[in-house]
């Protein structure tokens, strides 16, 4: 007699699953949406903006580490060794006060995991940021169990921090501050953070979200890692995902006092950075010269294309990203399928605006004619030259 080795599985299961229900949490969470790929038009290079990305790719050592790999049935250093020690010297910083993390948005929901959930009382601890901001934020505090509290941007599209402070209340455990901010553009300076910590209490954890920081240029702008040195409740949060080429291995940091990091380390899901990711991310810190002629490359053509919008008279938030950001508020549909026509992906932002990623050369062209021919100008209020600039 033949005995099947697999259990046999009956076809007419009942398939009613209307007594499977999730945590009422994720009813009241957005969908996360990520950039979409460009339209295919006949004649046209198709050529995504939508998702920040360095269109240069990755430097060579990084594709070198890659095609040696071959240890893909070992499991990878859970603490990421290599990865700390080569950012904590590229960074001067002790190697005990960086923690890995599977991308910018790994270590955040660690953080979140961390210090922010449900309180001992049963209610939501809060956690203060501003809105518009990065997508990700209310989907991670919501699944973290934690009640989001959403303070408005300025006109600018800059930080309302007078707002933000006076949002902090007794549940308040977490602060997130993005700078640039994505997806409006305008960075934080550095006098207004610490004006802003000042009014912090102590045991609020405070995280400076710097995901695209190397295509910063002006100076007095905020650095985390500079003021998590000065406060031990401020944490830098970055990511090798933008300036490094890296989006498609998510490998994240944060770095922070050892107050914090012990927590970070508890919190983390084991093995959350490949040794694929680690390998790499290292070879790309040890080519960092490289990495920034890259950077300069896309700042050069950042530099081009918002000298191009406001020769056509558009007006835009100062940006210090790769990314610039156009508040078309109703136009934003139109501008988005004019865009699809033109085989370019962007990202449209409900009937707010439009965040537009900067990329190749002829992709960046192509935008410029088509905001030569749109019918629409923003009515956003020119970006305020500083003396710093």
């Amino acid at each position: 007699m033949e005995h099947s080795t697999s259990a046999q599985v009956p076809l007419d299961l009942p398939r009613d699953t209307t007594c499977i229900t999730p945590r009422a949490a994720l009813g009241r969470l957005p969908a996360y949406a990520a950039g979409k790929p460009a339209s295919e038009v006949p004649g046209l290079v198709a050529y995504k903006l939508a998702s920040n990305e360095n269109p240069f790719g990755a430097v060579p050592a990084v594709r070198e580490a890659l095609a040696s790999f071959a240890d893909v049935n070992r499991y990878p250093d859970p603490t990421a060794t290599a990865l700390r020690e080569a950012l904590a010297e590229h960074l001067d910083v002790p190697a005990e006060d960086v923690v890995a993390g599977a991308g910018s948005l790994g270590a955040l929901n660690q953080l979140l995991a961390a210090f922010a959930g449900t309180g001992e009382d049963g209610q939501p601890d809060e956690v203060v940021y501003a809105w518009r901001s990065f997508e990700a934020y209310p989907i991670s505090v919501g699944l973290a169990g934690a009640a989001s509290v959403q303070v408005p941007n300025l006109p600018d599209g800059s930080h309302d921090l007078d707002a933000m402070a006076a949002a902090v209340t007794e549940r308040t455990r977490v602060i997130l501050l993005c700078t640039p901010n994505n997806p409006t553009g305008p960075s934080l300076r550095d006098e207004a953070v610490r004006e802003f910590l000042a009014k912090v209490p102590p045991h609020v954890v405070v995280v400076v979200d710097e995901a695209y920081t190397e295509f910063q240029r002006l100076v007095g702008l905020a650095n985390g890692i500079d003021l998590y040195r000065e406060h031990p409740n401020v944490v830098s949060l970055r990511t090798f995902s933008k300036a490094h080429g890296l989006a498609g291995l998510r490998v994240g940091y944060t770095v922070a006092q050892q107050n914090v990091t012990r927590h970070l380390r508890q919190s983390a899901p084991a093995f959350s950075v490949t040794e694929v990711a680690q390998l790499a991310a290292v070879a790309s810190l040890k080519s960092i010269e490289q990495v920034d002629e890259r950077v300069e490359q896309l700042v050069a053509e950042r530099e081009r294309v918002l000298r191009g919008l406001t020769e056509l008279g558009w007006q835009y938030p100062e940006t210090q990203a790769n990314f610039v950001w156009l508040p078309l508020g109703e136009h934003s549909e139109q501008f988005s399928r004019a865009c699809d026509e033109k085989a370019l992906s962007v990202r449209r932002f409900g009937a707010e605006g439009v965040r537009v990623s900067f990329g190749e050369p002829e992709a960046n062209t192509r935008f410029l004619e088509l905001c030569a021919s749109f019918p629409h100008l923003s009515t956003m209020p020119a970006p305020q030259q500083t003396a710093d600039c």
